[in-house]
């Protein structure tokens, strides 16, 4: 079975470019396989797509390896191009949530207990075979107490291994017991599940939906799941992107086609801006969920789409990307909600750039920065992050609560209108985020330009 990795890499690939060596009489000239000669197809790749192009090295060393001679092309704005060897799967970024399926987050409680916490076990994965659950808390890995001083070193050993051992227990009145060892082997992550609630609130319905990311070809499931809400009369919408890293942006104006009144097909979604090359691309709805070919059409979707005037969006540092869109691009349609923390600050999009002549001559494959991404008033530059309305922090209040469940931090904000402080809030005290695991400086999850 392939790595997680490169099927997470080929999902989000858009359109496979292949390039051609610069027409430049002056352009040097290596011997073909050479690592001069990658270097050369890099570069003038990069120049063409690249949205930082104008601030590459006019000399770069072409001797350096492909990876390194990658890196000394990069602006340094750029936190999220990032090149592979198809052929060694050592080049792909590593994560501890695509190795194993699971993340977690490190905080400091107050009298400065420090605490390990599963927030994340994806369906189907190693960690969810192995019976890590949401809301655990890791006292040990491979026999060592995770502390402020090494949690960023434990994470990179953990991403260094192939199993992991933990030590894990549950949180219960202030300690932590029932603790066992499990063992985590890495292994493949199936796609995941979008999960689907329909809860109460004061008469009135409220939907509520976990998606994890944004693959091609969910358009169906979104489909459905609006139906159903649709059926069973919800009148609000609570989104759940707080682990979303994004993927597909057809996949996103699917879903931002699906919850406010007054869109038809002409209704402008997207503006990409890219360099001298690649100009600026407007859409709409319609045309950019049309750049998944396997996705429903716009009027369909519009069938089953809410009608809604305002959506609770919960975030954390770990929405990115094409889930970033979506707070971005609902706004100029309808009120956003936005609740818990600042997202990651991806405004930018882009495709893969590999050699596709055949036979291929060279493994490499780049996922470089191509485009800023703007909403239908022309906002967007938020590389910051976009910050909520609505501040609250889910580690709060132990245990974790399941995701999905209505008296879980964030959730429970949304359904009292995002301005409920839940006595849960007080438990911990002040609580301060010490490491996440899943905040890595190069994100997996691209948002596709399709």
């Amino acid at each position: 079975m392939k790595n997680f990795l490169t099927l997470q890499c080929i999902a989000i690939a858009v359109f496979l470019i292949s390039c051609t060596n610069n027409n430049d009489e002056s352009a040097p000239v290596f011997p073909e396989g050479s690592t001069e000669s990658v270097n050369l197809w890099v570069q003038d790749s990069m120049k063409r797509y690249y949205y930082w192009a104008d601030q590459m090295p006019e000399k770069p060393d072409y001797h350096l390896s492909p990876k390194d001679f990658f890196k000394s092309l990069l602006s340094s704005q750029d936190r999220f191009s990032f090149m592979v060897n198809t052929e060694d799967s050592s080049t792909y970024p590593r994560s501890i949530r695509n190795m194993y399926g699971f993340d977690y987050t490190v905080v400091q409680l107050a009298g400065n207990q420090v605490v390990t916490v599963v927030k994340l076990v994806l369906q189907n994965s190693p960690a969810f075979n192995a019976g890590l659950e949401r809301g655990m808390i890791i006292t040990k890995v491979n026999g060592k107490v995770i502390t402020v001083a090494n949690a960023e070193a434990m994470a990179s050993s953990i991403k260094d291994q192939t199993v992991v051992e933990l030590t894990v227990g549950k949180w219960h009145n202030g300690g932590v017991t029932d603790e066992k060892n499990i063992t985590v082997y890495y292994g493949f992550s199936f796609e995941q599940p979008i999960l689907s609630k329909v809860f109460d609130k004061n008469g009135k319905k409220a939907g509520y939906l976990y998606i994890y990311d944004f693959p091609d070809g969910m358009t169906q499931a979104l489909n459905q799941k609006f139906a159903a809400f649709k059926a069973a009369g919800v009148q609000e919408l609570i989104l759940d992107l707080r682990y979303n890293y994004g993927g597909s942006v057809s996949s996103a104006a699917a879903l931002c086609s699906l919850i406010p009144s007054g869109l038809s097909s002409v209704s402008p979604f997207i503006i990409f801006k890219g360099n001298k090359n690649g100009g600026e691309v407007k859409r709409t709805f319609a045309e950019q969920i049309a750049y998944d070919p396997k996705a429903l059409d716009f009027a369909t979707l519009r069938a089953n789409a809410l009608g809604l005037q305002k959506v609770f969006i919960l975030t954390s540092n770990s929405t990115a990307s094409a889930s970033e869109i979506v707070v971005n691009n609902l706004k100029p349609y309808m009120q956003v909600i936005q609740i818990g923390d600042t997202t990651l600050g991806k405004d930018m999009a882009g495709f893969v750039v590999e050699d596709k002549r055949k036979p291929r001559k060279i493994p490499w494959q780049i996922h470089p920065v191509i485009y800023k991404v703007f909403n239908a008033d022309g906002a967007g530059e938020y590389s910051k992050g976009i910050a909520p309305q609505v501040t609250a922090n889910e580690f709060a209040g132990f245990p974790l609560l399941p995701l999905g469940d209505p008296n879980e931090t964030l959730i429970s904000s949304a359904l009292n209108g995002g301005y409920f402080k839940s006595a849960a809030l007080e438990k911990n005290g002040n609580v301060k985020i010490v490491y996440q695991s899943d905040v890595p400086p190069v994100m997996i999850g691209k948002a596709g330009f399709k």
